[in-house]
């Protein structure tokens, strides 16, 4: 910047010519520099209070967004950040096919005790186990006056014994939150569900891992955050499940069985609409494994599908369908039936005498061994395996269950004749009632296999063909004279067309050959006959129908009037119309009050 001189001196000179003072030259100049550095000095001072206060403000409104947030979040206790990786505790919700819960949610708490807070650990140990009854007053006495500096008491409490645990007043009892899973509908549906513990647990919160059932297969899926809590969809019907439970428990009490099971299945998808097995449990307090005799007793094992039977006679008509696809024989085909029927030291009976001869539809009707055993020679042993193999009789079912796997068939070694002639009458090879269904399923819905699915799936399964439509649907039609006018009779449902097939199998010795006086009674049934929609497959353990003069085993007698009375219960829930025959209405006359 130039400055202008305070004396400049042509300014001067030329006052002096004039005769004014050049004094008043220097005073004004001095004037004008000082306005000059006035004005400077001003405008950095609002240059910098600006600044300053641009400052204020941002910091102000800074300071004024985060105190809304906070007064619009919900209050929430802080907490110390713990080292290594965060325990999720959050599962997803399961529901079945309409929506409703089978298993959720509950927030409750655990207690825990710091020993070294506590003022009167003595007295508390007295009062804690006066709250919770089940807890050894002794040891918690120890553990509380030990040298423990955490000590886990209950994992889960209630709202009555966490205000219990208030009153006592002690420091040193705490509470975690916990999320613990809560079946609303108790036992039913229970192996489906299978049931959940606790996993890693902390202070603050504790995992929740599935034990068993679809908890347990789907663990992963239940657990992952990624799903924003979306829920897992069954194919389980809530309301026939809980119907098809009780008929089963009803039906199991009056045939004095030791256990049962059932299945029911849509044919065209292969979803499980209900699966029943019994006895059951509750999974909010499911029982611990059996430590002695046999797991198979244990209420925590799924009959319909660990268990695995010989099915008896619901495996005729597999052996009758293959040979009709063969060529071997047709409905009215005749067939040998004399008997005993002799194989080396092997006899093969029939239950009465059929006479010398019975059509194929017949010996299905009649549940004729001979017949079967004689078509099963036709067929022989390769052709026979391969036919079982493509219905899945010789490998675990898909189904999307933790215990699936080990619900393995049980085939012969070596598959010789006499192991061809035994199995197409169901003794020799042993499956699950599920590998049934799934097998029934593939001739109810024209011949293609379907593979069961626990899943909500509403779409049509385009399986492997094993039967060509003809021959299922006259299996189909076989299957509706068996309960029309042969071993099923009590299966008659009116309006539903029942078709079905009985089977009625000694039951093994573990120790080798056969109990006397010991089934597993078996009814298989699709509905309805015109159209199949669903199968039905209902087995009990160890039956006997006592209302006669003599105990009766038989699947007849057993399994098929419980299997009636649950299609009699369950078909209308499924939204099927009974199809009712009009009455001759001639000669009446309408009138109108």
């Amino acid at each position: 910047m130039i400055r202008t001189p305070l004396r400049p001196l042509a300014r001067v000179l030329k006052a002096r010519e004039s005769g004014e003072n050049p004094a008043t030259i220097e005073a004004e100049n001095k004037r004008r520099r000082h306005d000059e550095m006035h004005d400077r000095a001003k405008n950095r001072a609002e240059g910098r209070l600006l600044v300053l206060g641009a400052v204020f403000f941002l910091a102000f409104s800074a300071i004024g967004l985060q105190m809304g947030a906070m007064a619009s979040s919900e209050a929430e206790e802080p907490r110390a950040i713990a080292s290594g990786n965060p325990i999720i505790g959050q599962r997803a919700d399961i529901v079945d096919r309409n929506g409703r819960i089978l298993a959720t949610n509950f927030d409750t708490y655990a207690l825990y005790a710091q020993p070294q807070q506590l003022v009167d650990p003595e007295g508390a140990a007295a009062r804690l186990a006066e709250i919770f009854p089940e807890l050894d007053a002794e040891r918690l006495v120890k553990d509380l006056t030990g040298s423990r500096k955490f000590v886990w008491i209950r994992r889960q409490i209630s709202p009555e014994q966490m205000q219990a645990v208030h009153d006592i007043g002690e420091p040193g009892l705490l509470f975690g939150p916990r999320e613990m899973r809560l079946y609303p509908n108790g036992p039913v549906a229970s192996h489906v569900l299978g049931g959940a513990s606790f996993g890693r647990e902390g202070v603050d919160s504790a995992e929740v891992i599935g034990v068993a059932g679809v908890e347990r297969q789907f663990d992963q899926y239940l657990r992952d955050p990624a799903n924003e809590g979306s829920p897992l969809e069954l194919s389980i019907d809530l309301t026939v499940q809980a119907a098809a439970e009780r008929v089963l428990q009803g039906g199991m009490m009056l045939m004095n069985a030791k256990g049962a099971a059932a299945i029911l299945m849509d044919v065209r998808t292969g979803e499980v609409i209900s699966m029943v097995s019994l006895p059951d449990f509750d999974p909010n307090s499911r029982p611990l494994p059996l430590t002695t005799g046999s797991q198979s007793d244990s209420p925590l094992f799924n009959r319909a599908v660990q268990g695995v039977y010989e099915l008896g006679s619901t495996f005729k008509i597999f052996a009758i369908s293959q040979a009709m696809e063969l060529g071997l024989v047709g409905a009215n085909t005749m067939i040998d039936t004399k008997g005993p029927l002799t194989w080396g030291r092997f006899r093969i009976s029939d239950f009465h005498n059929y006479g010398p001869q019975l059509s194929t539809t017949d010996v299905i009707v009649k549940s004729s061994n001979i017949g079967t055993a004689r078509i099963a020679q036709e067929i022989g042993a390769d052709r026979q395996k391969e036919f079982l193999t493509s219905l899945g009789f010789l490998e675990a079912t898909k189904i999307e269950l933790s215990e699936a796997p080990s619900g393995r068939p049980l085939s012969p070694k070596q598959w010789s004749e006499i192991s061809t002639m035994t199995i197409s009458y169901g003794h020799g090879l042993s499956a699950s009632p599920l590998h049934l269904a799934a097998a029934y399923a593939a001739i109810a819905n024209g011949g293609t296999r379907v593979e069961p699915t626990i899943l909500k799936s509403n779409q049509l399964q385009q399986g492997p063909r094993v039967l060509s439509p003809d021959v299922a649907a006259e299996a189909v039609s076989m299957m509706r004279q068996v309960v029309v006018r042969g071993t099923a009779s009590f299966g008659e449902v009116p309006g539903y067309e029942v078709a079905g097939k009985t089977g009625t199998a000694d039951k093994p010795m573990p120790t080798g050959g056969y109990y006397e006086d010991k089934v597993i009674a078996t009814f298989a049934a699709t509905f309805p006959a015109s159209a199949p929609r669903y199968v039905l497959v209902v087995t009990l353990d160890e039956p006997v129908e006592t209302s006669g003069t003599e105990p009766r085993r038989t699947a007849g007698w057993t399994a098929v009037p419980v299997g009636a009375e649950m299609i009699r219960r369950i078909a209308p829930l499924l939204g099927m119309r009974p199809q009712v025959d009009m009455a001759d209405l001639t000669g009446v006359t309408l009138t109108s009050n």
